[in-house]
């Protein structure tokens, strides 16, 4: 205790110390206030530090009053650092915002506390806005639009986007940087690796610099809206053969690196159950063809839209053609899968729904799991081990189950802070899309459905007969995806036949059930 004391003061003299500096060196630029951010940063860090440090003093470990003591020193550790990322906006809320999205990877009360930051981004002034449109178009806005709204359709942690009316009519969102993000981001992150570091140095057993280092990556890439078009662009082309597929339509005219100019797409959030009820929206063919977009990007392309949140999935009916559409937003986030990785993550899924165990091991191992292969298991999935040595496709997901998950979060956070600093960094984002597809599946009621693990199935098999047909010598054009097809088409047939008979034994549907969909 004296020694972890020791470490508190050592850090609270570097905080003043580094504060100091940098309030010496601000003044050789007064508009930069990042001694104010990393302030706030600092204080809040060591409040938490010491909360933890100091609360279980005097509380046995593993005993009922030590988890309820914990629940609530987790609480209002999670508050402090949402109103941290609040107060510093811009980086600060997308942080959280990707903390509050790892449902099963972080104790619940970190979550759901998280999670509130999706509603509470900061909004630039029309004055800002109409600044950044002048610097980087060269032209005032009455110049390049009919109209244009001040009240934004929506404000995220680095942009915000309004409606606007082009002069040849045509309606398109206008995507608009806040225009302090670029400048204070990689300042930003500074202050959470050197945080991070402090925080690990207090307690070891804490190891998310995974976190600071994938922001670090891919800050840069979502401030640049070019390479966000570049992404919508290359996805639309990718999944052009899924007709409920809407990906909006980029101008490229006025577009530039803060400013995204699109089509307008109207519609509801993914969740929202009572606007699909409203338009008569079927919820199970929704989830069915989220599945089956996701299934698509992760195992066969590799290319995997990582910010599946209910605002950037909207769901469309046309009155006209009664067609309902997947409207896909915000392509700032992207996973590149190498063929190796990928092949792997396909043999593990395949595995995991067959309840294949020596296979399960085998590809988790190939992941970079090593011993912990039973939780990587359980957070792939988010399923507890029973489930998942039994049959995750065969056993109904619970309320208990989940509860237990949860509860297991907390148990063996050190372990899941090692295993995700151990596995490879393409696994880190693939486990937070999962989260939200799964949350998102969850608010629909249709998690664990059938189709899911059809979708899944059938992808990876895709992936598997490709990845063989590269090491073999074939009378078939190898990129004639039709011959492909033909190639994988029994197995994938007989592979969905048995694999949904099991769930219609489960539901006790039977044959019958069977006959109707698939035969």
């Amino acid at each position: 205790m004296a020694h972890r004391l020791l470490k508190i003061s050592s850090l609270a003299t570097a905080v003043f110390g580094c504060s100091g500096f940098y309030l010496y060196n601000k003044q050789l630029d007064l508009n930069d206030l990042s001694v104010v951010r990393f302030g706030r940063a600092a204080a809040t860090t060591a409040f938490i530090s010491y909360d933890y440090l100091t609360a279980f003093k005097h509380v046995e470990y593993g005993t009922e009053e030590y988890w309820t003591l914990k629940s609530k020193v987790h609480r209002r550790s999670a508050e402090r650092l949402r109103d941290l990322c609040c107060a510093n906006r811009g980086t600060f809320i997308k942080l959280g915002q990707h903390l509050g999205a790892l449902d099963y990877l972080l104790p619940e009360e970190y979550t759901s506390t998280l999670k509130v930051l999706h509603s509470r981004a900061p909004q630039s002034s029309m004055e800002e806005i109409r600044q950044v449109i002048r610097e980087d178009l060269g032209k005032e806005l009455s110049e390049l639009f009919v109209s244009f709204e001040e009240n934004p359709q929506g404000a995220a942690s680095l942009a915000q986007v309004h409606k606007a009316v082009l002069h040849d009519g045509r309606t398109v969102a206008v995507k608009v940087q806040h225009p302090k993000v670029q400048r204070q981001s990689s300042k930003d992150i500074m202050t959470m690796e050197v945080l991070m570091r402090a925080v690990h140095w207090l307690f070891p057993d804490f190891a998310f610099m995974w976190l600071v280092e994938e922001s670090k990556k891919n800050m840069p890439l979502e401030l640049d809206f070019l390479n966000e078009g570049r992404n919508a662009e290359r996805v639309a082309n990718m999944l052009a053969h899924f007709p409920f597929l809407k990906i909006p339509m980029i101008h490229w005219d006025l577009s530039t690196k803060r400013i995204l100019t699109m089509e307008f797409a109207e519609g509801g959030q993914v969740n929202d159950r009572d606007y699909m009820k409203k338009h008569g929206i079927n919820v199970n063919e929704i989830s069915e063809n989220l599945g089956k977009l996701y299934s698509e990007m992760i195992f066969v392309h590799g290319f995997v839209h990582c910010d599946p949140h209910p605002g950037n999935v909207l769901i469309h009916k046309s009155e006209q053609s009664k067609k309902t559409e997947i409207v896909l937003l915000d392509h700032g986030l992207y996973q590149v899968l190498q063929p190796d990785f990928r092949l792997n993550y396909c043999r593990l899924w395949q595995a995991l729904i067959n309840s294949d165990m020596p296979e399960v091991e085998r590809y988790s191992r190939k992941l970079g799991a090593g011993d912990l292969y039973p939780l990587f298991s359980c957070m792939l999935t988010a399923r507890s081990w029973t489930s998942v040595t039994t049959g995750i496709s065969s056993v109904p997901v619970t309320h208990a189950e989940d509860i237990e998950i949860q509860t297991n979060v907390s148990m063996y956070l050190p372990q899941i802070s090692e295993l995700l600093n151990r596995v490879p960094r393409q696994m880190l984002l693939l486990l937070k899309t999962n989260d939200l597809l799964r949350s998102i599946e969850t608010t629909l009621q249709t998690r664990a459905s059938s189709s899911s693990f059809i979708n899944v199935s059938r992808c990876c098999i895709r992936a598997v007969a490709r990845c063989k047909l590269k090491f073999t010598t074939v009378v078939w054009e190898t990129r004639d995806d039709r011959a492909l097809d033909k190639h994988t088409h029994v197995r994938t047939h007989t592979h969905t036949k048995v694999l949904y008979l099991a769930w219609c034994r489960t539901a006790d549907r039977g044959r019958a059930c069977l006959n109707k969909h698939i035969l």
